[in-house]
């Protein structure tokens, strides 16, 4: 796998999509415009019909519209393969940016051995949000729908895809996002076959993001439905079997 250096013309897509979230789109593009030095090109995919603010940023966009309704999946997988890349970040409209991200991103893909690399998370408040965590099991994963909220957690094994960073090839070779999972698990899944692959998810804490999670799963019916169903679906998944079997033989 080629590595790829700072100082070499790398292209960066961020891949943003929106369900009427046209004002979270408005900011979002301000903070990159304000602080963002790494020149990025933005794929901001419309996935319902929208009125957009004038957004007119000093960065390319590739607007696509959806006829359709599609999952978050399967909208970035599109993304990936809209524009040509070297980095392929995810990011989601409500995300905000204090400082540049994408370079200490780019920085720590340059390790062939890390598969996503990934910001460090915080509240509006400054208070560290749970965006990388352990493995789910169907025992914690009860415990959390019973509870209604999510339990403490300070893991390394998987990333929430909120805003995660890839090399292309590395995002392609995985077969990027699994577009089986309409909302949830699909970034838990797609670490999970970067693990079996043999690449570790890695933070760069010079990336830092401010994100307050919604937790809209444990509000609204839908969205606990595709919960339930995006949970049921990853420990059913072949990726998860292979990783019980894998830590079973290791511990």
């Amino acid at each position: 796998m080629n590595r790829v250096g700072l100082r070499d013309q790398v292209r960066i897509i961020v891949s943003v999509i929106s369900h009427g979230q046209g004002a979270q789109i408005a900011r979002l593009f301000a903070d990159i415009a304000a602080v963002c030095h790494t020149p990025v090109h933005v794929v901001l995919t419309i996935n319902r019909p929208e009125p957009l603010p004038d957004l007119a940023p000093p960065f390319p966009v590739t607007v696509v519209r959806n006829t359709a309704v599609r999952g978050f999946a399967a909208n970035h997988n599109a993304a990936a393969a809209a524009v040509p890349s070297d980095i392929f970040c995810v990011v989601n409209p409500d995300v905000r940016l204090m400082r540049d991200p994408f370079a200490p991103l780019v920085a720590a893909l340059e390790d062939p051995d890390v598969g996503v690399a990934v910001p460090l998370v915080v509240g509006s408040a400054g208070d560290e949000q749970d965006s990388m965590r352990s493995w789910p099991t169907p025992w914690t994963t009860v415990r959390r729908f019973v509870a209604g909220a999510r339990p403490a957690d300070r893991g390394e094994d998987w990333a929430a895809g909120m805003f995660m960073a890839f090399r292309t090839a590395t995002f392609e070779a995985i077969g990027g996002f699994d577009p089986r999972y309409h909302l949830y698990y699909e970034d838990c899944d797609l670490c999970c076959r970067l693990r079996l692959a043999g690449l570790r998810v890695q933070r760069a804490d010079a990336a830092v993001v401010i994100h307050d999670g919604q937790r809209a799963s444990h509000r609204r019916l839908r969205y606990f439905l595709w919960h339930v169903q995006s949970a049921l679906r990853f420990f059913r998944s072949a990726a998860y079997r292979k990783l019980r079997a894998r830590r079973a033989r290791s511990s």
